[in-house]
């Protein structure tokens, strides 16, 4: 019989490697804490027309890589391809403006693309994210971004890179938008099929191509910062100063866009040299007519998105810390004493240590090879002669050292210790 495998682009998370998750996603958990952010959880399914209206029906995320099928009320349900616009369907379906003019939430989920798997990038892939929303100030802006420099910084990434750009307001990017078209209209037999459809679509995003042959196009395109007003220039300005006073370096990259037509003023990306330029490992921007396209009020937001399986490559050499609880396994030999042992078990594990207590019934020396195994600081050894007495033999296995107590005597004595 053919062995039952993981489905192509997916990956199990194993016991070798939680740890580092772990790590990674209590560093969220403190830094958006300490930022006053609150968690929110949505589900991993959705109906498509969230995405189709939040992400954008021409964007390949929509067309050409979402889960979705038709569900038994003749629905189009779809697993989220990320969760921004999740987030904004609750905002809008529970009122939350109403609780609170300014909503700080940041989440952490797996998501779905059916893209062509490689390193760092999988069809089930995990993010965090931030989110802000209500405030349309550029101080805001600095916060979101502080937050994902933080986060990546305090998990032992080095080597980071900041690019920062403006995209403008609404009167800005139609300006723009045709400028851009008219530059690009001789070069079309010269461009890919699908810069070609997104230049009829969502010319924007041809400033984001991978092409080598369109990035030489574009380096001589009209910059769109030329198409600034006054407003534009100084909230950028703005932005820029006060990531100066958080003292976050950073570059001004003009081809750093943003498409979608809710997306306004500031875009930004994060990278490490140490996965490729061209891999970011957070990107996001200010989105402030996501919430009124999604039928909620003309509410403003800025947030960013964040790749926890690219994050932990860039990690893989950071240095990691020690959280090896205070461990004892308890190695019993007499199936008499099992009973009296899993009392002490529990009693012992509400003072905070981590119990592990044979089941497997092997020898004393195999125990013993597991205990040292699993890196116990104690052994708790009852045979035969223990279980008639009611003692154990208290092995320490740091020091070598052993001695007879009773087994009423066990709580206390480990209450009193300090590992």
């Amino acid at each position: 019989m053919n062995m039952v495998r993981t489905i192509k682009g997916t990956h199990d998370i194993l016991p070798a490697q939680s740890g580092d998750w772990q790590d990674l996603e209590t560093q969220i958990h403190k830094t958006a804490n300490l930022h006053g952010y609150d968690e929110i959880r949505t589900p991993i399914i959705e109906n498509a027309a969230l995405f189709n209206r939040g992400v954008g029906e021409e964007t390949d995320i929509v067309s050409k890589e979402m889960y979705s099928w038709i569900d038994k009320d003749k629905s189009t349900i779809s697993l989220r391809p990320e969760l921004t616009a999740p987030v904004a369907r609750a905002y809008v379906q529970h009122n939350l403006g109403g609780q609170s003019l300014l909503q700080r939430l940041y989440y952490i989920g797996p998501s779905f693309r059916r893209e062509r798997p490689q390193k760092g990038r999988q069809r089930q892939f995990h993010q965090f994210g931030v989110e802000a929303i209500g405030s349309d100030n550029p101080e805001q802006d600095a916060e979101v971004i502080s937050i994902g420099w933080s986060i990546l910084n305090s998990f032992g990434i080095n080597e980071l890179e900041l690019n920062i750009s403006s995209i403008g307001s609404e009167n800005c990017r139609t300006n723009y938008r045709q400028e851009l078209i008219n530059y690009l209209k001789p070069f079309i037999p010269q461009l890919s099929e699908v810069s070609q459809h997104r230049l009829k679509h969502n010319p924007l995003r041809i400033l984001d191509t991978k092409n080598k042959d369109e990035i030489k196009i574009i380096e001589s395109a009209p910059k769109i910062e030329n198409f600034y007003t006054k407003e534009d220039e100084t909230y950028f300005l703005t932005v820029q100063q006060y990531l100066n006073d958080l003292e976050i370096p950073y570059k001004i990259n003009p081809l750093l866009v943003r498409g979608l037509d809710y997306y306004t003023q500031t875009t930004f990306e994060i990278s490490s040299k140490k996965i490729g330029a061209q891999d970011a490992l957070l990107g996001g921007g200010r989105y402030d007519g996501l919430i009124k396209s999604l039928g909620g009020k003309d509410v403003p937001a800025v947030g960013f998105a964040a790749g926890m399986e690219r994050i932990l490559i860039a990690a893989d050499d950071r240095k990691r810390t020690d959280k090896h609880l205070p461990c004892i396994y308890i190695v019993c030999t007499d199936l008499s004493a099992l009973g009296p042992m899993q009392q002490i078990a529990k009693n012992l594990r509400d003072l905070g240590i981590k119990i592990i207590l044979e089941t497997l019934r092997r020898s004393m020396k195999a125990q013993m090879r597991e205990a040292n195994k699993r890196k116990a600081n104690y052994a708790i050894i009852v045979g035969e002669k223990e279980a008639i007495n009611e003692t154990v033999q208290l092995k320490n296995l740091n020091e070598g050292t052993q001695d007879t107590i009773n087994q009423s005597e066990l709580v206390s004595y480990f209450r009193s210790l300090t590992f």
